[in-house]
């Protein structure tokens, strides 16, 4: 009877022990900073486990939105009113970071991306809160700012004491800084433990590990539509990040005018809807989407850079709807389906390799 017992007890205990195992569990919160809402998905965390994550990056976010805006007060606004002095100055530590992977990226981009042209953005009315109605800046005062040509080349540094002798040049980081922000949430995730999550602000995102026994699924918004325009499973260690001229724009007498400034031009960049790009460092793509909006469509252009910038993957939309796309994603992204789609065949628009 003692045998039977024991035997009886452990089955019993097995029994419980497998009812009470906890599937894998989901975790969704939303922030809203950056100027938009940033959604942080984790996969096989408890909710207090979650809950205290997605705290640590809220204050992570609040401190860096607060340090990097371009026009509001703070160590940003700043440092480029001491830019402006023309002398040496020790700058804040939060800003370094953001200067020297600044520079790195500007110089990959050979200028494409430049975040010294902070007065051309500020001139076309991007740098305020409310949206620019119009009209455009006049040439004389764009050729004003163009003619001292602004670069990262003319941020000189020394540790912390850093000087520039153009009086032209004024910094905004906002080509990038959600990029960067994004790259800093997904470490601090890991050093949690965390190692399934999408960290996405704004449809710009960073994803790791899987969404349980299947990929992510993310969406690619349509540059003149409500809806995405395609998706794409994305799995282990990815950025996606999409430039668009559909994010901040004002139509003046029948012309569009974006926010993504040209640096070579001084106007908004032309020819193109929307760029998204993959890479692993949000950051990365974040920047490489810009500049590869300012290329423009053709492939010569755009092609080089892209390689240059180092990422791993691109779809371009023109003004005119054609899609381009490079090989290694061609397989990976799903269009939707419409009665005018634009994108039924897409082997006349697969571009050279990276």
């Amino acid at each position: 009877m003692i045998k039977i017992f024991g035997r009886i007890s452990l089955v019993f205990i097995l029994i419980f022990l497998t009812a009470c195992e906890r599937k894998p569990v989901a975790y969704h919160e939303q922030l809203l900073v950056f100027g938009t809402v940033v959604d942080v998905k984790l996969w096989g965390v408890e909710e207090v486990q979650g809950r205290q994550a997605v705290t640590r990056l809220a204050d992570d976010f609040a401190y860096m939105h607060n340090a990097w805006h371009a026009w509001h007060p703070g160590p940003l606004g700043r440092v480029n009113q001491l830019l402006a002095s023309n002398e040496s100055f020790t700058m804040p530590p939060s800003i370094l970071p953001l200067i020297q992977r600044g520079s790195e990226l500007s110089r990959r981009s050979d200028g494409l991306f430049n975040p010294a042209i902070g007065k051309l953005t500020a001139l076309w009315g991007f740098a305020s809160d409310d949206p620019p109605k119009g009209p455009p800046p006049s040439a004389k005062a764009i050729r004003a700012i163009l003619d001292q040509q602004p670069s990262m080349k003319d941020i000189h540094l020394n540790g912390l004491t850093m000087q520039s002798s153009n009086p032209a040049l004024k910094l905004d980081f906002g080509a990038f800084a959600k990029g960067y922000a994004v790259d800093h949430a997904i470490d601090v995730l890991r050093e949690l433990g965390i190692n399934n999550a999408v960290v996405n602000a704004g449809g710009d995102l960073r994803a790791i590990g899987r969404h349980g026994d299947r990929p992510w699924r993310v969406g690619i918004r349509h540059p003149r539509k409500a809806g995405i325009l395609a998706s794409v499973e994305v799995e282990s260690d990815e950025s996606v990040f999409t430039s668009g001229d559909y994010e901040r724009y004002f139509d003046w007498q029948g012309t569009r005018y974006d926010h993504i400034i040209d640096p070579r031009s001084g106007y908004p960049a032309q020819g193109l809807s929307s760029v998204t790009v993959f890479a692993r460092q949000a950051d990365l793509a974040d920047a490489a989407a810009t500049a590869l909006f300012v290329a423009g469509p053709a492939e010569k252009d755009w092609l080089p850079v892209a390689r240059s910038m180092g990422v791993t993957g691109v779809m371009l939309v023109d003004d005119d709807g054609r899609v381009q796309l490079t090989p290694g994603i061609r397989d990976r992204i799903y269009f939707k389906p419409s009665a005018d789609n634009k994108h039924a065949s897409l082997e006349a628009h697969i571009s050279a390799a990276l």
